[in-house]
Protein backbone atom coordinates (compact mmCIF):
# COMPACT_ATOMS: atom_id res chain seq x y z
CA UNK A 1 0.00 0.00 0.00
CA UNK A 2 1.25 3.42 -0.70
CA UNK A 3 1.20 6.39 1.57
CA UNK A 4 2.40 9.96 2.16
CA UNK A 5 1.75 13.59 3.05
CA UNK A 6 0.22 14.58 6.45
CA UNK A 7 1.42 15.93 9.72
CA UNK A 8 2.08 13.09 12.10
CA UNK A 9 2.65 12.77 15.66
CA UNK A 10 5.19 10.09 14.97
CA UNK A 11 7.04 12.77 13.19
CA UNK A 12 10.71 13.26 13.73
CA UNK A 13 11.33 9.99 15.43
CA UNK A 14 11.03 8.06 12.23
CA UNK A 15 13.92 9.85 10.72
CA UNK A 16 15.89 12.88 9.95
CA UNK A 17 17.50 14.59 6.96
CA UNK A 18 18.93 17.58 5.22
CA UNK A 19 16.47 19.90 3.57
CA UNK A 20 16.47 22.62 0.97
CA UNK A 21 16.95 25.42 3.46
CA UNK A 22 20.19 27.28 2.98
CA UNK A 23 23.33 25.96 4.62
CA UNK A 24 26.60 27.86 4.53
CA UNK A 25 28.04 27.67 1.03
CA UNK A 26 31.60 26.58 0.51
CA UNK A 27 33.85 25.34 -2.24
CA UNK A 28 34.64 22.24 -0.20
CA UNK A 29 31.22 21.52 1.28
CA UNK A 30 30.63 18.20 -0.49
CA UNK A 31 29.95 15.72 2.33
CA UNK A 32 32.25 12.78 2.75
CA UNK A 33 31.00 9.62 4.41
CA UNK A 34 32.41 8.70 7.78
CA UNK A 35 31.77 5.47 9.64
CA UNK A 36 33.13 3.91 12.79
CA UNK A 37 35.69 2.09 10.71
CA UNK A 38 37.22 5.38 9.48
CA UNK A 39 40.96 5.77 10.06
CA UNK A 40 40.59 9.51 10.60
CA UNK A 41 40.53 10.00 14.36
CA UNK A 42 38.68 13.34 14.16
CA UNK A 43 35.92 11.76 12.07
CA UNK A 44 35.64 8.81 14.44
CA UNK A 45 35.25 11.27 17.31
CA UNK A 46 32.58 13.18 15.37
CA UNK A 47 30.69 9.98 14.61
CA UNK A 48 30.78 8.89 18.23
CA UNK A 49 29.76 12.35 19.43
CA UNK A 50 26.75 12.50 17.12
CA UNK A 51 25.83 8.90 17.82
CA UNK A 52 25.50 9.96 21.45
CA UNK A 53 23.42 12.98 20.36
CA UNK A 54 21.12 10.72 18.35
CA UNK A 55 20.67 8.34 21.28
CA UNK A 56 20.04 11.21 23.69
CA UNK A 57 17.63 12.98 21.33
CA UNK A 58 15.40 9.97 20.81
CA UNK A 59 15.62 8.80 24.42
CA UNK A 60 14.77 12.15 25.98
CA UNK A 61 12.73 13.69 23.21
CA UNK A 62 10.91 10.73 21.66
CA UNK A 63 10.69 8.13 24.39
CA UNK A 64 10.55 10.34 27.49
CA UNK A 65 8.87 13.49 26.09
CA UNK A 66 11.29 15.95 27.70
CA UNK A 67 9.99 19.14 26.08
CA UNK A 68 12.53 21.47 27.67
CA UNK A 69 15.27 19.32 26.15
CA UNK A 70 13.53 19.26 22.77
CA UNK A 71 13.13 23.02 22.70
CA UNK A 72 16.80 23.55 23.55
CA UNK A 73 18.07 20.97 21.05
CA UNK A 74 15.95 21.80 18.01
CA UNK A 75 16.93 24.79 15.88
CA UNK A 76 14.36 27.62 15.71
CA UNK A 77 14.54 27.21 11.91
CA UNK A 78 13.71 23.49 11.99
CA UNK A 79 12.30 21.98 8.81
CA UNK A 80 10.91 18.47 9.30
CA UNK A 81 10.07 16.44 6.19
CA UNK A 82 8.12 13.20 6.40
CA UNK A 83 7.18 10.90 3.55
CA UNK A 84 3.84 10.27 5.24
CA UNK A 85 3.29 13.48 7.17
CA UNK A 86 4.40 16.38 5.05
CA UNK A 87 6.34 19.44 6.20
CA UNK A 88 6.43 20.96 9.69
CA UNK A 89 8.22 23.90 11.26
CA UNK A 90 9.36 23.89 14.88
CA UNK A 91 6.15 25.31 16.33
CA UNK A 92 3.90 22.78 14.63
CA UNK A 93 6.35 19.98 15.35
CA UNK A 94 6.37 20.76 19.07
CA UNK A 95 2.59 21.14 19.16
CA UNK A 96 1.93 17.83 17.43
CA UNK A 97 4.54 16.01 19.49
CA UNK A 98 2.99 17.22 22.73
CA UNK A 99 -0.58 16.51 21.65
CA UNK A 100 -0.17 13.20 19.86
CA UNK A 101 3.18 11.48 20.36
CA UNK A 102 3.14 12.26 24.07
CA UNK A 103 -0.57 12.73 24.59
CA UNK A 104 -1.45 9.15 25.51
CA UNK A 105 0.99 7.44 27.92
CA UNK A 106 -1.06 4.23 27.73
CA UNK A 107 -0.20 3.88 24.02
CA UNK A 108 3.32 5.31 23.79
CA UNK A 109 5.44 5.04 20.60
CA UNK A 110 9.06 4.10 21.39
CA UNK A 111 12.03 4.36 19.03
CA UNK A 112 15.09 2.09 18.92
CA UNK A 113 18.05 2.49 16.58
CA UNK A 114 18.80 -0.42 14.26
CA UNK A 115 22.22 -1.62 15.35
CA UNK A 116 25.04 -0.83 12.94
CA UNK A 117 22.93 1.43 10.71
CA UNK A 118 24.25 4.84 11.80
CA UNK A 119 26.68 6.75 9.56
CA UNK A 120 28.00 10.31 9.71
CA UNK A 121 28.93 12.84 7.00
CA UNK A 122 30.82 15.94 8.19
CA UNK A 123 30.15 19.34 6.57
CA UNK A 124 33.00 21.84 6.23
CA UNK A 125 33.27 25.46 5.12
CA UNK A 126 36.71 26.89 4.54
CA UNK A 127 38.15 23.98 6.48
CA UNK A 128 35.95 24.59 9.50
CA UNK A 129 33.42 21.98 10.63
CA UNK A 130 30.01 23.67 10.73
CA UNK A 131 27.68 20.68 10.72
CA UNK A 132 27.10 17.06 9.90
CA UNK A 133 24.63 14.82 8.13
CA UNK A 134 23.59 11.72 10.04
CA UNK A 135 21.86 8.76 8.45
CA UNK A 136 20.44 5.56 9.87
CA UNK A 137 17.52 3.22 10.27
CA UNK A 138 15.30 2.67 13.28
CA UNK A 139 12.43 0.60 14.59
CA UNK A 140 9.26 1.78 16.28
CA UNK A 141 7.41 0.01 19.04
CA UNK A 142 4.13 0.56 20.83
CA UNK A 143 4.52 0.49 24.62
CA UNK A 144 1.45 -0.29 26.71
CA UNK A 145 1.29 -0.96 30.46
CA UNK A 146 1.72 -4.63 31.35
CA UNK A 147 2.60 -5.65 27.80
CA UNK A 148 5.79 -6.40 25.90
CA UNK A 149 6.72 -3.59 23.49
CA UNK A 150 5.14 -4.40 20.13
CA UNK A 151 7.10 -3.70 16.94
CA UNK A 152 4.97 -1.51 14.65
CA UNK A 153 7.35 -0.63 11.84
CA UNK A 154 10.68 0.66 10.56
CA UNK A 155 11.94 3.77 8.78
CA UNK A 156 15.09 5.47 7.56
CA UNK A 157 16.19 8.88 8.72
CA UNK A 158 18.64 11.54 7.70
CA UNK A 159 19.31 14.58 9.87
CA UNK A 160 21.32 17.75 9.59
CA UNK A 161 23.03 18.89 12.78
CA UNK A 162 24.53 22.38 12.86
CA UNK A 163 27.25 23.37 15.28
CA UNK A 164 26.61 26.78 16.82
CA UNK A 165 28.84 28.12 19.60
CA UNK A 166 30.11 24.62 20.29
CA UNK A 167 26.55 23.31 20.63
CA UNK A 168 24.82 20.89 18.27
CA UNK A 169 21.31 21.84 17.09
CA UNK A 170 19.02 19.67 15.00
CA UNK A 171 18.24 21.87 12.00
CA UNK A 172 16.68 19.68 9.30
CA UNK A 173 15.07 16.26 9.44
CA UNK A 174 13.84 13.79 6.86
CA UNK A 175 11.91 10.66 7.82
CA UNK A 176 11.17 8.24 4.99
CA UNK A 177 10.81 4.66 3.72
CA UNK A 178 8.29 3.80 6.43
CA UNK A 179 7.41 0.14 6.41
CA UNK A 180 4.95 -1.74 8.63
CA UNK A 181 6.21 -4.52 10.86
CA UNK A 182 6.37 -7.94 9.24
CA UNK A 183 4.29 -10.69 10.80
CA UNK A 184 4.18 -14.43 10.27
CA UNK A 185 0.41 -14.84 10.29
CA UNK A 186 -0.77 -16.44 7.04
CA UNK A 187 -3.83 -15.17 5.24
CA UNK A 188 -5.25 -18.68 5.10
CA UNK A 189 -4.50 -21.65 7.32
CA UNK A 190 -4.61 -23.79 4.17
CA UNK A 191 -3.56 -21.86 1.05
CA UNK A 192 -5.92 -22.36 -1.86
CA UNK A 193 -4.87 -23.12 -5.38
CA UNK A 194 -5.21 -19.84 -7.23
CA UNK A 195 -6.57 -21.44 -10.39
CA UNK A 196 -9.30 -23.26 -8.44
CA UNK A 197 -10.16 -20.08 -6.57
CA UNK A 198 -10.42 -18.09 -9.79
CA UNK A 199 -12.64 -20.75 -11.36
CA UNK A 200 -14.88 -20.79 -8.30
CA UNK A 201 -15.39 -17.04 -8.41
CA UNK A 202 -16.17 -17.11 -12.12
CA UNK A 203 -18.72 -19.87 -11.58
CA UNK A 204 -20.35 -18.04 -8.66
CA UNK A 205 -20.69 -14.82 -10.63
CA UNK A 206 -22.39 -16.62 -13.49
CA UNK A 207 -24.62 -18.64 -11.20
CA UNK A 208 -25.88 -15.60 -9.29
CA UNK A 209 -25.99 -13.15 -12.20
CA UNK A 210 -23.40 -10.80 -10.74
CA UNK A 211 -21.42 -9.45 -13.71
CA UNK A 212 -18.09 -8.53 -12.07
CA UNK A 213 -16.07 -8.82 -8.88
CA UNK A 214 -12.91 -6.98 -7.84
CA UNK A 215 -10.71 -8.48 -5.13
CA UNK A 216 -7.63 -7.04 -3.42
CA UNK A 217 -5.67 -9.14 -0.92
CA UNK A 218 -3.28 -7.72 1.68
CA UNK A 219 -0.84 -9.87 3.63
CA UNK A 220 1.48 -8.63 6.36
CA UNK A 221 0.82 -5.03 5.40
CA UNK A 222 1.67 -5.62 1.73
CA UNK A 223 -0.65 -5.64 -1.26
CA UNK A 224 -0.04 -9.08 -2.73
CA UNK A 225 -2.70 -9.20 -5.44
CA UNK A 226 -5.58 -7.41 -7.10
CA UNK A 227 -7.84 -9.17 -9.55
CA UNK A 228 -11.04 -8.35 -11.41
CA UNK A 229 -13.28 -11.22 -12.52
CA UNK A 230 -16.25 -11.38 -14.85
CA UNK A 231 -17.58 -9.09 -17.55
CA UNK A 232 -18.60 -5.48 -18.02
CA UNK A 233 -21.18 -6.46 -20.61
CA UNK A 234 -21.90 -9.88 -22.16
CA UNK A 235 -18.79 -10.85 -24.07
CA UNK A 236 -16.69 -7.92 -22.78
CA UNK A 237 -14.14 -9.00 -20.16
CA UNK A 238 -13.91 -6.64 -17.19
CA UNK A 239 -10.46 -4.99 -17.24
CA UNK A 240 -8.20 -5.03 -14.22
CA UNK A 241 -8.78 -1.28 -13.81
CA UNK A 242 -12.57 -1.61 -13.79
CA UNK A 243 -14.27 1.30 -12.06
CA UNK A 244 -16.85 0.35 -9.42
CA UNK A 245 -19.29 2.46 -7.48
CA UNK A 246 -18.46 1.66 -3.84
CA UNK A 247 -21.44 3.23 -2.00
CA UNK A 248 -20.70 3.67 1.73
CA UNK A 249 -17.02 2.80 1.34
CA UNK A 250 -16.88 6.53 0.70
CA UNK A 251 -17.12 7.05 4.47
CA UNK A 252 -13.72 5.54 5.39
CA UNK A 253 -12.12 7.94 2.90
CA UNK A 254 -13.75 10.92 4.62
CA UNK A 255 -12.90 9.43 8.02
CA UNK A 256 -9.23 9.27 7.10
CA UNK A 257 -9.32 12.79 5.69
CA UNK A 258 -10.78 14.02 8.98
CA UNK A 259 -8.22 12.19 11.10
CA UNK A 260 -5.36 13.46 8.94
CA UNK A 261 -6.58 17.02 9.38
CA UNK A 262 -6.59 16.40 13.13
CA UNK A 263 -3.07 14.98 12.89
CA UNK A 264 -1.99 18.11 11.02
CA UNK A 265 -3.25 20.29 13.87
CA UNK A 266 -5.85 21.88 11.61
CA UNK A 267 -8.95 20.36 13.21
CA UNK A 268 -9.96 19.05 16.62
CA UNK A 269 -12.05 15.90 17.00
CA UNK A 270 -14.15 17.46 19.73
CA UNK A 271 -14.61 20.99 18.44
CA UNK A 272 -18.16 22.15 17.60
CA UNK A 273 -19.03 21.97 13.94
CA UNK A 274 -21.40 24.87 14.53
CA UNK A 275 -18.37 27.15 14.28
CA UNK A 276 -18.30 26.40 10.56
CA UNK A 277 -21.72 25.16 9.49
CA UNK A 278 -25.28 24.83 10.75
CA UNK A 279 -27.93 23.15 8.65
CA UNK A 280 -30.95 25.45 8.27
CA UNK A 281 -33.28 22.60 9.26
CA UNK A 282 -31.82 22.45 12.79
CA UNK A 283 -30.60 26.01 13.38
CA UNK A 284 -33.32 26.60 15.99
CA UNK A 285 -32.50 23.42 17.92
CA UNK A 286 -29.70 24.22 20.40
CA UNK A 287 -28.51 20.63 20.21
CA UNK A 288 -26.79 21.44 16.91
CA UNK A 289 -24.02 23.00 19.01
CA UNK A 290 -23.17 19.54 20.36
CA UNK A 291 -22.17 18.14 16.98
CA UNK A 292 -18.44 17.40 16.61
CA UNK A 293 -16.28 15.45 14.12
CA UNK A 294 -15.94 12.66 16.69
CA UNK A 295 -19.71 12.20 17.01
CA UNK A 296 -20.05 12.07 13.23
CA UNK A 297 -17.36 9.37 12.93
CA UNK A 298 -19.01 7.35 15.74
CA UNK A 299 -22.45 7.75 14.13
CA UNK A 300 -23.85 9.46 17.20
CA UNK A 301 -25.23 12.62 15.60
CA UNK A 302 -28.87 11.78 16.29
CA UNK A 303 -29.77 12.05 12.60
CA UNK A 304 -31.63 9.54 10.47
CA UNK A 305 -29.55 7.84 7.80
CA UNK A 306 -31.02 10.30 5.27
CA UNK A 307 -33.42 13.16 5.80
CA UNK A 308 -35.64 11.87 3.01
CA UNK A 309 -36.54 9.02 5.38
CA UNK A 310 -38.32 11.58 7.57
CA UNK A 311 -41.99 12.01 6.65
CA UNK A 312 -41.49 15.69 5.82
CA UNK A 313 -37.97 15.34 4.35
CA UNK A 314 -36.59 17.66 7.04
CA UNK A 315 -33.39 16.99 8.97
CA UNK A 316 -34.00 16.73 12.72
CA UNK A 317 -32.50 15.16 15.84
CA UNK A 318 -34.05 11.82 16.70
CA UNK A 319 -32.06 11.86 19.94
CA UNK A 320 -29.50 14.10 21.65
CA UNK A 321 -26.08 13.88 19.93
CA UNK A 322 -23.74 11.54 21.76
CA UNK A 323 -26.44 9.69 23.68
CA UNK A 324 -27.02 6.83 21.22
CA UNK A 325 -25.61 5.20 18.10
CA UNK A 326 -27.42 5.38 14.78
CA UNK A 327 -25.79 4.98 11.39
CA UNK A 328 -26.16 8.19 9.42
CA UNK A 329 -25.07 9.34 5.99
CA UNK A 330 -26.48 12.75 6.88
CA UNK A 331 -23.86 13.02 9.60
CA UNK A 332 -21.03 12.63 7.10
CA UNK A 333 -22.65 15.12 4.75
CA UNK A 334 -22.92 17.55 7.67
CA UNK A 335 -19.20 17.05 8.31
CA UNK A 336 -18.43 17.65 4.63
CA UNK A 337 -20.16 21.01 4.65
CA UNK A 338 -18.39 22.04 7.85
CA UNK A 339 -14.97 21.09 6.46
CA UNK A 340 -15.59 22.86 3.18
CA UNK A 341 -16.64 26.03 4.99
CA UNK A 342 -13.74 25.88 7.44
CA UNK A 343 -11.02 25.33 4.86
CA UNK A 344 -12.69 27.10 1.93
CA UNK A 345 -11.88 24.07 -0.21
CA UNK A 346 -13.99 21.35 -1.76
CA UNK A 347 -14.09 17.85 -0.33
CA UNK A 348 -12.35 16.66 -3.48
CA UNK A 349 -9.45 19.09 -3.04
CA UNK A 350 -9.00 18.22 0.63
CA UNK A 351 -9.11 14.47 -0.07
CA UNK A 352 -6.61 14.85 -2.89
CA UNK A 353 -4.14 16.59 -0.59
CA UNK A 354 -4.54 14.49 2.55
CA UNK A 355 -5.54 11.06 1.24
CA UNK A 356 -5.45 10.38 -2.49
CA UNK A 357 -2.04 11.84 -3.30
CA UNK A 358 -0.16 10.51 -0.25
CA UNK A 359 -1.78 7.09 -0.65
CA UNK A 360 -0.88 6.92 -4.34
CA UNK A 361 -4.53 6.78 -5.41
CA UNK A 362 -4.87 8.02 -8.99
CA UNK A 363 -8.18 6.49 -10.10
CA UNK A 364 -10.70 7.41 -7.40
CA UNK A 365 -13.44 10.01 -7.90
CA UNK A 366 -16.24 11.48 -5.82
CA UNK A 367 -18.40 12.11 -8.89
CA UNK A 368 -18.54 11.72 -12.65
CA UNK A 369 -15.70 14.05 -13.49
CA UNK A 370 -13.76 13.86 -16.73
CA UNK A 371 -11.43 11.37 -15.07
CA UNK A 372 -14.16 8.72 -14.95
CA UNK A 373 -13.86 6.50 -18.03
CA UNK A 374 -17.36 5.19 -18.73
CA UNK A 375 -15.87 2.40 -20.87
CA UNK A 376 -14.33 0.94 -17.68
CA UNK A 377 -17.33 1.44 -15.41
CA UNK A 378 -19.09 -1.64 -13.97
CA UNK A 379 -22.79 -0.91 -14.42
CA UNK A 380 -24.94 -2.02 -11.47
CA UNK A 381 -27.34 -4.95 -11.99
CA UNK A 382 -30.51 -6.21 -10.36
CA UNK A 383 -31.22 -9.73 -9.11
CA UNK A 384 -32.15 -10.88 -12.62
CA UNK A 385 -28.85 -9.68 -14.03
CA UNK A 386 -30.41 -6.68 -15.75
CA UNK A 387 -28.45 -3.43 -15.73
CA UNK A 388 -29.93 -0.46 -13.92
CA UNK A 389 -30.13 2.82 -15.78
CA UNK A 390 -26.79 4.56 -15.44
CA UNK A 391 -27.10 7.40 -12.94
CA UNK A 392 -24.28 9.91 -12.98
CA UNK A 393 -23.61 12.20 -10.04
CA UNK A 394 -21.99 15.59 -10.45
CA UNK A 395 -21.52 16.60 -6.82
CA UNK A 396 -19.41 15.05 -4.07
CA UNK A 397 -21.18 13.21 -1.27
CA UNK A 398 -19.18 12.36 1.86
CA UNK A 399 -21.24 9.25 2.59
CA UNK A 400 -21.78 7.55 -0.79
CA UNK A 401 -21.24 7.41 -4.55
CA UNK A 402 -17.42 7.22 -4.62
CA UNK A 403 -16.05 5.59 -7.79
CA UNK A 404 -12.79 3.63 -7.52
CA UNK A 405 -10.81 0.61 -8.68
CA UNK A 406 -10.03 -2.31 -6.42
CA UNK A 407 -6.31 -1.52 -6.79
CA UNK A 408 -6.80 2.10 -5.72
CA UNK A 409 -8.95 1.20 -2.72
CA UNK A 410 -6.49 -1.48 -1.68
CA UNK A 411 -3.81 1.21 -1.65
CA UNK A 412 -6.08 3.20 0.62
CA UNK A 413 -6.32 0.27 3.03
CA UNK A 414 -2.54 0.10 3.21
CA UNK A 415 -2.50 3.84 3.83
CA UNK A 416 -4.90 3.39 6.74
CA UNK A 417 -2.61 0.75 8.27
CA UNK A 418 0.41 3.01 7.80
CA UNK A 419 -1.15 5.56 10.14
CA UNK A 420 -0.17 3.34 13.06
CA UNK A 421 3.28 4.85 12.57
CA UNK A 422 2.30 8.18 11.06
CA UNK A 423 -0.14 9.24 13.79
CA UNK A 424 -0.06 6.59 16.52
CA UNK A 425 -2.30 8.26 19.11
CA UNK A 426 -5.05 9.09 16.62
CA UNK A 427 -4.72 5.64 15.07
CA UNK A 428 -5.26 4.06 18.49
CA UNK A 429 -8.26 6.34 19.02
CA UNK A 430 -9.66 5.08 15.73
CA UNK A 431 -9.35 1.49 17.00
CA UNK A 432 -11.00 2.11 20.36
CA UNK A 433 -14.37 0.51 21.12
CA UNK A 434 -16.21 3.80 21.35
CA UNK A 435 -19.70 2.33 20.99
CA UNK A 436 -20.85 -1.18 21.93
CA UNK A 437 -23.33 -2.35 19.29
CA UNK A 438 -23.37 -6.12 19.95
CA UNK A 439 -21.44 -9.08 21.30
CA UNK A 440 -17.77 -8.32 20.62
CA UNK A 441 -19.05 -5.83 18.06
CA UNK A 442 -18.23 -2.15 18.32
CA UNK A 443 -17.93 1.08 16.43
CA UNK A 444 -14.65 2.99 16.51
CA UNK A 445 -13.95 6.16 14.58
CA UNK A 446 -15.40 5.56 11.14
CA UNK A 447 -15.07 1.75 11.25
CA UNK A 448 -17.02 -1.20 12.57
CA UNK A 449 -14.88 -3.38 14.83
CA UNK A 450 -15.31 -7.10 15.47
CA UNK A 451 -13.11 -8.62 18.18
CA UNK A 452 -12.56 -12.10 19.57
CA UNK A 453 -11.34 -13.90 16.45
CA UNK A 454 -8.76 -16.68 16.38
CA UNK A 455 -5.46 -15.84 18.08
CA UNK A 456 -6.93 -12.69 19.57
CA UNK A 457 -7.29 -10.95 16.22
CA UNK A 458 -9.84 -8.23 15.50
CA UNK A 459 -11.20 -6.86 12.25
CA UNK A 460 -11.95 -3.30 11.25
CA UNK A 461 -14.40 -3.25 8.40
CA UNK A 462 -16.82 -1.18 6.43
CA UNK A 463 -19.34 -2.23 3.82
CA UNK A 464 -21.35 -0.50 1.14
CA UNK A 465 -24.75 -1.34 -0.32
CA UNK A 466 -26.83 0.36 -2.98
CA UNK A 467 -29.09 -1.10 -5.66
CA UNK A 468 -26.74 -3.30 -7.66
CA UNK A 469 -23.75 -2.47 -5.43
CA UNK A 470 -22.10 -4.61 -2.75
CA UNK A 471 -18.68 -3.72 -1.35
CA UNK A 472 -16.58 -4.66 1.66
CA UNK A 473 -13.18 -3.58 3.03
CA UNK A 474 -11.62 -5.16 6.12
CA UNK A 475 -8.27 -5.51 7.83
CA UNK A 476 -6.77 -6.81 11.07
CA UNK A 477 -4.63 -4.24 12.90
CA UNK A 478 -2.72 -7.09 14.57
CA UNK A 479 -1.71 -9.19 11.55
CA UNK A 480 -1.97 -6.44 8.90
CA UNK A 481 -3.95 -8.84 6.70
CA UNK A 482 -7.02 -7.64 4.89
CA UNK A 483 -9.03 -7.51 1.68
CA UNK A 484 -11.22 -5.35 -0.53
CA UNK A 485 -14.22 -6.81 -2.38
CA UNK A 486 -16.30 -4.95 -4.97
CA UNK A 487 -19.35 -6.42 -6.76
CA UNK A 488 -21.97 -4.88 -9.03
CA UNK A 489 -25.04 -7.09 -8.61
CA UNK A 490 -27.97 -7.45 -6.21
CA UNK A 491 -27.30 -11.18 -5.75
CA UNK A 492 -23.88 -10.56 -4.24
CA UNK A 493 -24.56 -12.12 -0.81
CA UNK A 494 -24.09 -15.82 -1.74
CA UNK A 495 -20.99 -14.91 -3.73
CA UNK A 496 -19.58 -12.99 -0.79
CA UNK A 497 -20.14 -15.94 1.55
CA UNK A 498 -18.11 -18.27 -0.64
CA UNK A 499 -15.33 -15.78 -1.31
CA UNK A 500 -14.96 -14.85 2.37
CA UNK A 501 -14.57 -18.52 3.25
CA UNK A 502 -11.24 -18.44 1.40
CA UNK A 503 -9.97 -15.22 2.95
CA UNK A 504 -8.34 -14.28 6.24
CA UNK A 505 -10.82 -14.76 9.12
CA UNK A 506 -13.57 -14.60 6.51
CA UNK A 507 -15.38 -17.76 7.58
CA UNK A 508 -15.42 -16.58 11.20
CA UNK A 509 -16.61 -13.15 10.11
CA UNK A 510 -19.49 -14.63 8.15
CA UNK A 511 -20.61 -16.61 11.19
CA UNK A 512 -20.63 -13.39 13.23
CA UNK A 513 -23.09 -11.67 10.91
Amino acid sequence: MTLTNAVLRHVFFAGVLLSTTSLPAAANDTPKMVSVTSTHQTDITLHEELARKDAEFFKRGFNECDFAYLDATISPALKFYHDLGGLQDKALFMQNTRQYLCGDPLHKPIRKLTEGSLTTFPLYQDGVLYGAVQHGKHQFYLREPGKTDQLTGTARFTSVWLKQENKWLLDNVLSYDHQPAETETPVNSEPHQQTDFDATITRLLQQHKVPALGLGIIENGKLVSTQVYGELTPGTVAPQNTLFKVASLTKPIVTMLTLRLVAAGKLQLDEPLSAYWTDPDIKDDPRHQLLTPRLVLKHQTGFANWRYLEADNILRFQFTPGSQHQYSGEGFEYLRRALEHKFNQSLEALAQQYVFEPAGMTDTHFWWSQGVDEARYARNHDSNGKAFDLEKYYKANAAANLISTVADYSKFMLFVMAQEQAMPSIYQDMLKHHVNIGQKHYFGLGWEIFSGFSDGQSLLLHSGRDPGVSTLAAFSPQSKNGYVIFMNGDNATPVLEQVLAQLYLGAELWQRN
